[in-house]
């Protein structure tokens, strides 16, 4: 539980950085956004968000509001519990690269929820900084 609160905490903190601050990219580089959002696979009920569930999430969820791409990485999660114990999970790492503006702002806020909401969970762990990028 503390570690579901502290990821919480960390994750509003984090998620009240409305803008950042541009880099200075290097010439033939552009000033993007990188997200990486952690997404826990337990559920509260013991079960665990599967592959189909999980594919059904990016459809509905994540791909309509970034369409121009996004990186999945399959993960385990790991913490030390208030008890002292170990605690493991699988997770999905998703990291998107995009505008610093609102509308993708918003469209991160959203993906976030609508999991929370989904899969009964507490939190979604967010990690938003500036970037430079090329293609």
């Amino acid at each position: 539980m503390r570690k579901r609160i502290l990821i919480a905490c960390l994750a509003s903190t984090l998620a009240a950085c409305r803008t950042m601050t541009p880099l200075p990219c290097a010439q033939g580089t552009q000033a993007l956004i990188e997200d990486r959002l952690f997404f826990g696979l337990s559920r509260p009920d013991g079960g665990t968000v599967d592959d189909a569930q999980w594919q059904a999430f990016l459809g509905d969820e994540v791909t309509p509001r970034f369409p121009q791409g996004l990186t999945v990485v399959e993960a385990s999660g790991q913490w030390r519990s208030a008890d002292g114990s170990l605690g493991r999970e699988p997770s999905r790492l998703l990291i998107l690269a995009h505008a610093d503006d609102a509308a993708n702002e918003a469209a991160v806020v959203a993906i976030t929820q609508a999991y929370k909401r989904r899969f009964a969970q507490e939190a979604v762990l967010r990690l938003k900084q500036a970037a430079c990028a090329s293609f």
